[in-house]
């Protein structure tokens, strides 16, 4: 069997329900509708998979009306491996974004990540580029900026959680710095984290990052490595990320998800969260919303 997950913002007033009739309309075969959350979400049961221009037309009807929705088949949901990027995903910024805001060339690192994100030019020699621009920067200003300017992506740390009580191990996996991701991993309690190491030197940035760089090629070779140490299939993953980098292991990955991202990496996802937070992985995973570990 088959099931569409139709999930709702949480600060929205929830799922509408003549949209999901029209949405249950055009997918056809809908057998039951099982509330994950009484309002703002839900799995809707198929008895067989939709024909691909009904999903793609039931996705955009949900789209439209500002909900996500994700196709699964029923059995393959619960992963026991959740790999997520960082920037941009469980965080709200990126950090080599607000590194530069404190020398002033914010803006210029800016237009640099984002054609990198949009996979517009390669990551490896664009991280490069951003970084020598940091050159001479303290390293205390790392300590400021992680308390100052970077903020949790909503719905972030209930993830982890939950997913962790339910035996599940947890990665975040970057292709920022070691700096930030030691924190952040931390403070939403992933399991371990890795990402790459600005060069430091008398305490100063010194314009290079440590080779080689992780890039999309290195976050699938976590994902192998941390599914052959938990003795598990790629299936029993969850991979989450924004950027062009992340495609490698979103493809790889049993779901493989796009969280608020670039449209090139959108377009490529099998599954897209587009308008809720990260509690939305959790609801396509099946948890109900009382299943979510208390984090507060």
């Amino acid at each position: 069997m088959f099931v569409v997950t139709l999930i709702a913002p949480p600060l929205s007033s929830g799922l509408d329900a003549g949209l999901k009739a029209r949405i249950g309309d055009v997918l056809g075969h809908v057998f039951r509708e099982d509330k994950l959350h009484e309002t703002h979400a839900s799995d809707l049961m198929l008895d067989r998979e939709p024909l691909p221009g009904a999903w793609e037309a039931a996705r955009e009807l949900a789209d439209r009306g500002g909900i996500d929705a994700v196709l699964q088949r029923t059995g393959e949901r619960r992963k026991s491996i959740l790999i997520a990027d960082m920037d941009s995903t469980m965080i709200d910024q990126e950090c080599i974004d607000e590194l530069a805001a404190e020398i002033g060339a914010k803006d210029a690192v800016s237009k640099i990540t984002a054609r990198a994100m949009n996979g517009e030019i390669e990551f490896e020699s664009a991280l490069r580029e951003r970084v020598a621009l940091l050159q001479g920067l303290s390293e205390t200003v790392i300590g400021t900026v992680i308390s100052q300017r970077i903020t949790l992506s909503k719905g972030g740390a209930q993830l982890v959680a939950t997913m962790r009580a339910n035996g599940a191990y947890t990665a975040l996996v970057s292709g920022g710095f070691t700096a930030f991701t030691g924190v952040i991993a931390e403070r939403l309690g992933f399991d371990e984290n890795r990402a790459n190491v600005l060069l430091i030197e008398n305490g100063m940035l010194t314009g290079k990052v440590a080779e080689p760089i992780l890039g999309s090629d290195a976050k699938v070779a976590a994902l192998i490595d941390i599914a052959g140490m938990r003795g598990v299939d790629m299936r029993d993953a969850l991979a989450v990320g924004d950027g062009a980098n992340d495609l490698g292991m979103i493809a790889l990955a049993g779901a493989g998800v796009a969280l608020h991202a670039k449209p090139s990496v959108a377009q490529r996802a099998e599954h897209r969260i587009s308008h809720g937070d990260l509690t939305a992985l959790l609801y396509m995973q099946g948890y109900r919303a009382d299943e979510f570990s208390d984090v507060s």
